[in-house]
């Protein structure tokens, strides 16, 4: 049993490191892609806040994690939890790969989904997956589009009669500000997620949680989980970032910022208001393809789009596929 345990805490470690590299995207992609800062300053400025982020906001705020699924006590429970994780990391590095800004936190819940089928004693409760996980990645997919395409115009009347060069130089400092946002709100949500999964590891291997813990998670979770996230950050999806800041449709200075303040917005709306987990690739995809279509919809790359919106579609099956196939290997390894 400490052997697994002690596999869960690494992989979710290991977990939290690629949902930082995913997450840089969303917080460097628009100031990389305008030039507001340089990729090494903007990554570094990134790791910085989503650290400060995941560490004070684990004090001050309790997010709420959906519980997707019924998780057994014991060699069992750790197994699922493992697969579980095993699962999300494997797509989460797939899709690092293709250079795809897909939600981390859809991935960590298809995996549940997934190794709670092949667990033994498992459930899926699939009301809680689809209120929790899959129906808010829906409402911020839209809410992103609408909103940057309402700032673009709301910034272009306030801008109206402001010389070029002047209100490009005040639009790619709010950029930095709105990315530092952006990514203390990443911090509050994925460390308090990723957090959660290793308390789940905690309760089914029957050492529990302090009583007097913050948010029922003990605050060496949060830490490691933290510095994790932003040693993620600080390597850098630079081909998620491109897709991101470049690929999908071409930013000015004002789209760039407007998607940039919307993904902030939405990150501390659902960590202040709903408390409860949103993706920082989803907000910052549909916010930018929001901001950069206001000009018009021909400026979309609509191929990289669509191979995009294919992966969204995927991450929970494939993830959930993946994790299966690891609770598998793990139970025969057992047997073995």
């Amino acid at each position: 049993m400490v052997v697994l345990l002690v596999a869960v805490v690494a992989a979710a470690l290991a977990f939290a490191v690629t949902n930082g590299v995913h997450s840089a995207a969303g917080v460097v992609a628009t100031s990389v892609a305008t030039r507001a800062l340089p990729p090494r300053v903007a990554l570094g400025v990134a790791a910085s806040f989503v650290l400060v982020g995941g560490l004070l906001g684990s004090w001050f705020l309790v997010v709420g994690v959906p519980d997707a699924a019924v998780v057994p006590t014991g060699d069992d429970g750790l197994r699922l939890v493992l697969a579980t994780l095993l699962g999300a990391v494997a797509w989460n590095l797939l899709t690092w790969r293709w250079g795809m800004p897909t939600s981390t936190t859809q991935a960590l819940f298809g995996g549940l989904a997934g190794a709670a089928l092949a667990a033994p004693d498992g459930a899926v409760r699939w009301g809680a997956l689809l209120d929790g996980v899959v129906l808010p990645g829906l409402g911020v997919v839209v809410a992103g589009a609408l909103v940057a395409a309402a700032l673009v115009l709301a910034l272009l009347w306030l801008l109206r009669g402001v010389m070029p060069a002047r209100a490009h130089r005040r639009l790619r400092t709010a950029q930095v500000v709105a990315a530092a946002a952006t990514a203390v709100g990443s911090g509050v949500l994925d460390a308090q997620r990723t957090a959660a999964v290793v308390v789940t590891g905690l309760v089914a291997s029957g050492v529990g949680v302090p009583a007097d813990a913050p948010g029922g998670r003990p605050a060496w979770t949060v830490v490691v989980v933290a510095l994790a996230l932003a040693a993620g950050v600080l390597v850098g999806g630079r081909r998620i970032v491109r897709t991101v800041g470049e690929r999908l449709v071409p930013l000015s200075p004002t789209a760039a910022l407007a998607a940039q303040a919307t993904t902030a917005l939405l990150l501390h709306a659902a960590a202040v208001v709903l408390r409860a987990p949103v993706s920082t690739s989803l907000s910052i995809t549909s916010a930018v393809v929001g901001a950069g279509a206001v000009p018009g919809a021909r400026r979309v790359r609509w191929r990289v789009l669509g191979r995009v919106a294919a992966a969204w579609v995927a991450t929970v099956p494939a993830a959930g596929a993946l994790a299966w196939l690891a609770h598998e290997a793990l139970l025969l390894l057992s047997r073995g």
